[in-house]
């Protein structure tokens, strides 16, 4: 067989019935990708918000009534000379003598209320989150990073199950309420179990967006697609800051982030269940549907008889009996799996570490979260000519080094130049950007991996490696109470332990995507027929 011939046969092989039917990407795949991008927006404020629920407040421990004429200038050097924690014993002190610091008592006593500077309201000032309170506001987060653990992996079995389109608007719905509500809670209690909630509905909201749109396209615009899914997210940090600017109120700011998701209801009315999904569970006729409307608005023409070319790829038994332990069914699968637990462990740690600890990066926390998405957008950019040149696995691996790298050139500054504030901003930008590439490759290269019948389940149990991560984020730069730069060092040995590991996957860009797990098998067997037929060949 010639060269030309095998060059035709594995173009051909590139194109599934979808892609034959209706093309790679027209104008029917470009509305609908742009459009379920806009999701990502509210997921992104629902992550990023507590940054500004929680910000810093000028805070000091509360005059008694006696003493309300005293100024708070004067209230904070004689009361509290060490922090709003503790305070002066003032029960059997006099104004004259405050003011004149005489016969003041010098026993301190624990501040068991405060006052705040007029600067809106936070869960800080609300909830009285100080002092020996001070660790619940990470656990609230705590609780928002859990669900998303555990929301990845099973939003993946409902979407698997039920389709991408129902489980999509089921949860965008649910993410509007519950963010609605959580405006409104008397209890930091309940706060933080809607939190859980609202964790575990937003990932899914992403994954279930997210596979829909790649599933809609082929070839290489899977991964313009994926990058492009991403992009709004680096908008979405600039509006959330100039929205937390106005809204210094949290309640406010909760609602201004919740109540626009109601908007994409309106997806029900046009968006389309995605084809390969149907595809692979059978439903050949729905199938057909969409087709037929897409090449209508494609301005294609359907290939003859393509009814009886649209057959399932596997028995309806496979496609109903698939589940997280088929993950690891094979030596091929359960490489791939803990693989890519690794790295999703290692770029989400690496990227939410820089993201939600802006405050302790230094300088102004509304001008870092601009940044923090200004950055993004060049490396996402930038990640779309280079993956449909290069591929997956290179990039991959360079773009979460050279972040390890941008945070390890942080560790000296921090020790022995920190008044070089600059220096350190400027680096873990750098850090920022690559790591922001990895994170746009990395939802791509899983989902490319996995077959259709266990595309979500794959990429949700990959989430709950990035969800264990997550959690340990809040409480990350804690660290920095043994050593200021350990912090930093624990991000470092991510990102390079993390880009190592992608050197064990194979290649993914390019090639047509799987839909079973047979599939691969049979691959295999066909690959082995075919080069016996060249040896063959050659030998003749």
């Amino acid at each position: 067989m010639s060269d030309e011939n095998r060059n035709k046969n594995h173009h051909d092989d590139d194109e599934d019935i979808i892609d034959k039917a209706i093309g790679k990407f027209g104008r029917w795949q470009f509305q609908l990708t742009f459009f379920l991008a806009m999701v990502n927006i509210p997921c992104t404020w629902h992550i990023f918000v507590p940054t500004f629920h929680g910000r810093e407040i000028e805070v000091w421990c509360a005059r008694p009534p006696k003493f309300y004429n005293v100024s708070t200038e004067v209230w904070i050097h004689k009361t509290q000379p060490n922090d709003f924690c503790t305070t002066n014993d003032t029960s059997n002190a006099s104004l004259d003598a405050l003011n004149n610091l005489v016969n003041v008592s010098r026993n301190m006593v624990d501040c068991k209320q405060w006052e705040f500077a007029q600067d809106g309201s936070t869960l800080i000032s609300e909830f009285n989150l100080l002092c020996d309170r001070q660790s619940l506001l990470n656990m609230s987060e705590m609780f928002f990073l859990a669900g998303v653990a555990v929301g990845g992996l099973i939003c993946g079995i409902i979407s698997d199950k039920c389709g991408r389109k129902r489980t999509l608007l089921s949860c965008i719905t649910l993410q509007s309420l519950i963010g609605c509500v959580i405006a409104f809670v008397p209890y930091f209690e309940l706060y933080c179990a809607l939190r859980l909630m609202l964790g575990f509905i937003s990932i899914s909201v992403f994954f279930s967006g997210f596979v829909l749109s790649i599933e809609l396209v082929g070839g290489h615009w899977r991964t313009v697609t994926g990058i492009w899914y991403l992009l709004p997210t680096s908008f979405s940090y600039g509006i959330i800051s100039a929205m937390a600017w106005f809204l210094r109120d949290w309640r406010h700011l909760q609602l201004a982030v919740s109540a626009p998701g109601l908007l994409f209801l309106s997806f029900y009315f046009f968006l389309p269940e995605s084809p390969r999904w149907l595809l692979a569970t059978g439903k050949t006729d729905q199938v057909m549907d969409v087709l037929k409307k897409a090449a209508k608005y494609n301005n294609r023409e359907l290939p003859p008889n393509i009814d009886k070319q649209l057959l399932a790829p596997v028995d309806d038994a496979e496609t109903t009996s698939l589940g997280v332990l088929d993950l690891f069914r094979t030596s091929e699968m359960r490489n791939k799996s803990f693989s890519l637990y690794i790295i999703w462990f290692s770029v989400y740690l690496v990227y939410f570490g820089l993201v939600l600890n802006l405050q302790n990066i230094g300088g102004d926390i509304y001008i870092n979260s601009v940044l923090t998405g200004l950055v993004e957008v060049p490396a996402l950019a930038v990640s779309i000519p280079i993956l449909i040149k290069k591929g997956r696995r290179w990039p991959l691996a360079l773009s979460m080094i050279i972040s390890g790298i941008a945070c390890a050139f942080i560790v000296p500054f921090k020790m022995f130049f920190k008044t070089h504030q600059w220096v350190i901003t400027t680096f873990s930008m750098i850090s920022k950007m690559c790591i922001s590439s990895s994170i746009s490759i990395i939802p791509v290269f899983t989902a490319e991996l996995f077959p259709t019948t266990l595309r979500n389940i794959g990429v949700g149990s990959s989430n709950v490696a990035a969800g264990i991560a997550l959690m340990l984020v809040p409480y990350l730069f804690e660290l920095k109470t043994i050593e200021e730069t350990l912090p930093v060092g624990v991000l470092t040995l991510c990102g390079i332990i993390g880009g190592l590991s992608v050197l064990s996957l194979p290649e993914a860009g390019g090639k047509p995507l799987q839909e079973t797990l047979s599939e691969r098998a049979g691959e295999s067997q066909r690959a082995a027929r075919v080069s016996q037929t060249i040896s063959l060949e050659q030998h003749c």
